[in-house]
């Protein structure tokens, strides 16, 4: 290879990095909008923030008139400039419109503030570069391209490097992913063995002048394709070369890198999508719902003007004596400037109120969430937090969640948790696991070293007494048969695994007597019960995803040499000598470990003899130099020699869950939202996880690549369009297949791969040899990118028809991608959770983003709407005060139209009787005063403190959340009702009114049109504040006292602005002195108030009686109803799985990863003694200890 300085044919790549030359890539310039351009090699410097000072006014702006009803208020505060139609001084309405876009510009202004201070930081960490021929400290800000940087243990990877030297064996490099992929377990990456050799010093550092030319930054986390030419030789590159921005170093204590990627051409920037602004459901809704208001208000006003041009003339036409009143104006212009007249007395049809209570509302929503203390963790001291205000509604109507899965669906922590040896059974369940052993002294344990955290005391007795040569193998073949490095720090041992379950395994030998001390490249040292004993390592026979397994031959110090084996049960049964009552009992116990989904695996041994070793190893040796089918030619090696096992028993190890995860996902399901699992991490671990959080159960039909393939493919052979749904193209294509497995229970689980394939213009299809995959391969690119989104199409119809879906190996970019396919495709409210870097796209993209504050840092919980500490306050925050916002503010939304409706038409029902000359029915002080203190405070009550049942019968009933998925409480049917019940009110509040003041008067003579305005203000407040207290299910001390404020604030109001006084100073404002006070103390006229009020309560006392009876069942009915039958089973970890079906998993076959032992046979991971020579000093400022174990200093 590139190694060996053989030149190599790759594609045309156009991105060059030379190394240690800034000026060459400083040259370079790009096209990005218009006539602009900018540097083609982007600096270090990020910026997630959306503004800065020049941008935000303008910019904020442009997104706060997004909004219709901004628009529209605007538009009435110009007509309301002009003196001839003007009914209100303009700056009237532009106060409460600036107040209203100042708190929204602030609430933006104080998140942007964050994401300022959180760009500051990440610029502004130290870093190492190469400046001359010395190495500097400088800030993240100040790479470039080209350059070449130092990191130390412990640091995180600034930008994209390609690894040119570290100080451990052959330039290992241990890097931790959990920010890319959410996996904790270490990872290496290798430098090219020519700048191992040659960048010995700092000086050769600068010197360096290699140039590498690789692909266009890209998103590809996994992939990466280049060279390297030097010294006139090139050199192939892969991502085994390259060091991630937001890797994290581990186990190196020096590593060099030359900057490829920086800034925002990173593979994680490149993943990290934009911010986007995010509006509800009901936002959506409402926008549509003023202009459709807008359009009635102009015909009204239309109508009425034209009305009012043909009365002037008719009114003319009559009354010629009053030409001279007309002389300067005809019936048309008449009419022309009532039109705008009437537009702007009834533009408060839209009041402006409402949008500023709704924010209130909003805000105080939000609050209720972050004192919730039954979302409080007190493990972190780490309340929920609302970090958005403004989607409080849509947590109510959620229906897919997508999940990451290490750190937020587990705790990413492996304990051994039971195991059966020799037949027998040991663990937790088996009665004595609490027990403490009398006198039991653990003669092996050392000064210092941790307590002892054993599974069984059972276990660790036996253990102690050595008489068990099965137990004594078992213990054994945990402490010798793994690739876990060691790092002895005097007081304790440091392991760190390739996958946490070996780490596991490794740590229960250790605490039951049987301790890991040391290994070279041919020997492993352990402990036994106190004695250390050294093994001679023959071979090591690594695992891979096929073999599923993984072997060591030792040599012990007696010269026997004996094979011991660990992997999954399917391939190590097979494999046994023979099959007798242990291995049948151990069976049995597999079963049962996966009934209790615990991650199991099967450990055997067996002795081979010296000439069957010389034989053996003869032909190992001669396979491990063929240049072709090596890999095949040692996998036959290998089976050939893992036969005739001895079964020595199994193990189970417990990947923990959070704190409710189960119950969590068991609510939701029930509560009809689906939760896919997105995750970095293997197909096998993720699928593992799914059937311990209840995610997927043993009664499922699992549709994996294959299956998803061969049902895409009979959708295209049916029929080459999308009338069937997902659901009957699945059932269809599983009746084939399989016609005794129901199929209403489903989920599929595919990879990141075969996600690319699938939408990318469905490669997955183009495989196939029939017509329909050539069609779709047609070369016309309109063609084929339409086919392209039927495909997608397709898919998603398939996957949203099953009830789980598990995505493994999926990169950030993919994870934002699924979820906007199913915003896209399905219009569903999508909610993302995730805990890490990785999880920060897919936040940013789903309707509502949560991040767990959790291991990998808190870059989820920055990008995040919501913030909390567990997965399964999951549960409360949607269940509760989602459903329970949604209800709010949708009852808020309805009576504040039905209160304007019902108090404001009177306005038009006026005009057929004052000769349409928008002459205002309502004193002016009432019109303004209507919608902030008479009829607002019930209305907010409401919106603030409505519930329909208690948070417990909340939880215990999730059916209740499917009201907000399918927008029962308000959509246009419900609008529709709300305006005609409106209209009603306003008609019977007007029209009594008008009928009784028609042919008589009071007693004090009372029948003037102040009078009359009183009546029909009073009879429309009364009848909306009782129909507001009919429909308020939940009454609090302040909803009462919300109520009677509004009756004492309009009788206090009404005085003030009525009064006399007020007019003698003021008769142009306060213009109707004591009108309330004649009015109100006519019994007539309290007699028509009552009569409007009885007529207009009538019907609704008749629809909630007819409700009661007939119709639909409340929520509080439909409780009662269930309750009355059996009561949903508790969620158990438990799944009764049948012999030898899909479901038995093993962990160590399913999470362990192919590498390290050969890095461990060929001595690349083991430093030299103090002896042997060492890499040159100009590279080591810090000396680290020679030691003869790996070196791994720990995480």
């Amino acid at each position: 290879m590139g190694a060996a300085g053989c030149p190599l044919a790759f594609p045309a790549f156009t991105w060059e990095v030379r190394a240690n030359d800034r000026g060459y890539h400083r040259q370079f310039k790009k096209k990005f909008a218009f006539c602009l351009s900018k540097r083609k090699y982007s600096g270090n410097a990020i910026r997630t923030a959306k503004y800065n000072l020049l941008t935000f006014l303008p910019l904020n702006l442009y997104e706060q008139f997004h909004r219709m009803a901004n628009v529209y208020f605007v538009f009435v505060i110009l007509l309301q400039t002009f003196p001839e139609i003007s009914t209100l001084p303009w700056y009237t309405l532009l106060f409460p419109l600036s107040c209203l876009l100042i708190i929204r510009g602030l609430r933006d202004l104080i998140d942007d503030i964050g994401r300022h201070q959180s760009d500051r930081n990440i610029n502004s960490r130290p870093c190492e570069i190469l400046a001359g021929t010395s190495f500097h400290w400088q800030k993240w800000r100040d790479i470039c391209v080209g350059d070449i940087v130092r990191l130390r243990k412990d640091s995180v990877v600034p930008a994209d490097l390609l690894l040119l030297r570290s100080s451990e064996p052959s330039s290992l490099c241990y890097v931790e992913t959990a920010d890319i992929d959410g996996e904790t377990n270490l990872k290496f990456r290798q430098a090219l063995l020519v700048t191992h050799q040659e960048l010995g010093s700092e000086e050769s550092m600068a010197a360096f002048d290699g140039r590498v030319t690789c692909e266009e930054p890209n998103s590809r986390m996994h992939t990466f394709t280049g060279t390297l030419r030097w010294q006139g030789r090139t050199h192939a590159l892969d991502i085994d070369r390259l060091l991630l921005r937001g890797c994290r170093v581990r186990n190196t204590a020096l590593c060099y890198g030359l900057v490829l990627y920086a800034g925002f051409d990173s593979k994680i920037m490149r993943n990290c999508g934009k911010i986007k602004r995010k509006k509800t459901k009901l936002d959506h809704m409402m926008d549509r719902l003023v202009v459709v208001i807008f359009l009635v208000l102009l015909l009204t006003s239309l109508g009425l003007a034209v009305a009012s041009g043909f009365w002037a003339r008719t009114f003319q036409e009559k009354h010629s004596y009053l030409a001279a009143l007309y002389k300067h104006t005809t019936p048309a212009q008449q009419a022309f400037l009532n039109f705008w007249g009437f537009t702007i007395l009834l533009s408060i049809i839209i009041p402006m109120s409402m949008y500023i209570t709704l924010e209130f509302i909003y805000l105080l929503n939000s609050c209720f969430i972050n004192w919730d203390l039954e979302m409080y963790y007190g493990a972190k001291d780490m309340p929920a937090e609302a970090r958005s205000t403004s989607l409080s509604d849509q947590l109510g109507q959620v229906e897919y969640i997508f999940s990451d899965k290490t750190g937020t669906l587990t705790q990413n922590i492996m304990s051994f948790k039971k195991c059966c040896i020799n037949g027998t059974i040991y663990g937790p369940g088996t009665g004595h696991e609490n027990k403490q052993p009398p006198g039991s002294g653990l003669s092996w344990e050392h000064p210092g070293e941790q307590k002892l955290d054993v599974c069984d005391v059972a276990l660790l007795e036996a253990a102690q007494r050595d008489d068990d040569p099965v137990l004594r193998e078992f213990l054994r073949l945990l402490a010798l048969c793994h690739t876990v490095m060691v790092e002895d720090r005097g007081d304790q041992l440091v392991y760190q695994a390739a996958s946490p379950d070996e780490e596991a395994l490794v740590l229960a030998a250790k605490n039951l007597g049987y301790v890991f001390l040391a290994r070279t490249q041919d020997t492993i040292t352990i402990r036994e019960l106190g004695s250390t004993r050294t093994y001679e390592v023959l071979a090591m026979l690594d695992f891979n995803s096929d073999r599923k397994r993984m072997s060591v031959l030792v040599r012990d110090p007696q010269g026997t040499i004996r094979l011991y084996t660990k992997g999954a049960d399917t391939v190590i049964l097979d494999r046994l000598r023979r099959r007798g009552p242990n291995e049948t009992l151990t069976e049995r116990a597999l079963d049962r470990f996966a009934e209790e989904t615990l991650r199991t695996l099967c450990v055997a041994s067996r002795e081979v003899s010296e000439a069957e070793f010389r034989a053996w190893s003869r032909r190992h040796r001669e396979a491990t130099v063929l240049l072709q089918d090596r890999a095949r030619e040692l996998d036959r090696l290998y089976e050939e020699m893992e036969q005739n096992l001895q079964l020595l028993g199994a193990t189970a190890i417990e990947d923990k869950l959070q704190d409710g995860v189960p119950e969590t996902i068991q609510l939701l399901k029930l509560g009809n939202i689906k939760v896919w699992v997105l995750t970095g991490d293997k197909q096998e671990t993720a699928v593992n996880i799914g059937y311990a959080c209840r995610l997927l159960t043993d009664d499922m039909e699992i549709l994996e690549e294959k299956e998803v393939s061969e049902i895409l493919q009979l959708y295209w052979e049916s029929n080459n369009n999308l009338s069937g749904s997902g659901d009957a193209l699945c059932s269809r294509h599983l009746s084939q297949q399989r016609p005794e497995a129901p199929c209403h229970q489903r989920a599929i689980i595919i990879s990141g791969d075969f996600l690319d394939k699938i939408l990318h213009t469905g490669e997955v299809l183009k495989e196939k040899k029939g017509w329909p995959w050539r069609w779709l391969c047609c070369d016309r690119a309109e063609a084929s990118q339409d086919q392209g989104g039927l495909v997608e199409k397709a898919f998603v119809e398939l996957a949203t028809s099953c009830q789980a879906m598990i995505c493994c190996r999926v990169t950030p970019k993919q994870k934002a991608l699924m979820v906007q396919l199913v915003k896209k495709h399905k219009k569903a409210v999508t909610l993302a959770i995730g805990d890490g870097a990785n999880d920060v796209n897919m936040i940013k993209t789903a309707d509502i983003g949560v991040g767990i504050s959790g291991l990998e840092g808190l870059q989820a919980v920055q990008c995040s709407d919501y913030a909390l500490a567990q997965f399964s306050f999951l549960q409360r925050l949607l269940l509760v005060h989602g459903r329970w916002n949604y209800l709010r503010i949708c009852k808020f939304l309805r009576y504040f139209f039905y209160k304007t409706f019902a108090g404001l038409l009177g306005q038009v029902w006026f005009a057929f009787h004052s000769g349409f000359t928008a002459q205002p029915l309502y004193e002016g002080w009432f019109l303004a005063l209507y919608n902030i203190f008479y009829t607002a405070y019930p209305v907010l009550s409401v919106g603030l403190l409505e519930q329909d049942v208690s948070a417990k019968k909340s939880l215990e009933f999730p059916e209740l959340y499917t009201v907000g998925q399918q927008d029962e409480l308000f959509n246009y049917r419900v609008f529709g009702v709300t305006l005609l019940h409106g209209v009603g009110t306003s008609l019977i509040s007007f029209y009594v009114a008008f009928w009784a003041f028609e042919d008589r008067v009071g007693t004090k003579a009372v029948g003037d049109y102040e009078s009359f305005s009183v009546t029909v203000a009073l009879s429309a407040l009364l009848s909306v504040l009782v129909e507001i207290v009919l429909d308020t299910k939940y009454w609090t001390v302040l909803s009462f006292l919300m109520v009677t404020a509004s009756l004492l604030l309009y009788c206090l109001f009404s005085f003030l602005t009525q009064s006399v006084d007020a007019f003698r100073i003021a008769p142009a404002i306060f213009r109707f002195p004591d009108a309330s006070w004649n009015a109100l103390t006519d019994p007539y006229v309290l007699l028509v108030v009552l009569l409007s009020l009885v007529v207009n309560t009538l019907p609704s006392l008749t629809v909630h009686a007819f409700r009661a009876t007939l119709g639909r069942a409340t929520t509080q009915q439909k409780i009662h109803l269930k309750a009355k039958r059996d009561p949903e089973p508790s969620v158990e970890l438990r799944s009764h799985v049948p012999r030898g079906s899909f479901h038995r998993r093993s962990s160590y076959a399913f999470s362990h990863q192919e590498g390290y032992a050969g890095l461990i046979t060929r001595g690349d991971s083991l430093r030299a003694r103090a002896t042997a020579g060492t890499a040159p000093g100009a590279l080591r400022p810090e000396e680290t200890p020679a030691v003869s174990s790996l070196s791994c200093p720990s995480v």
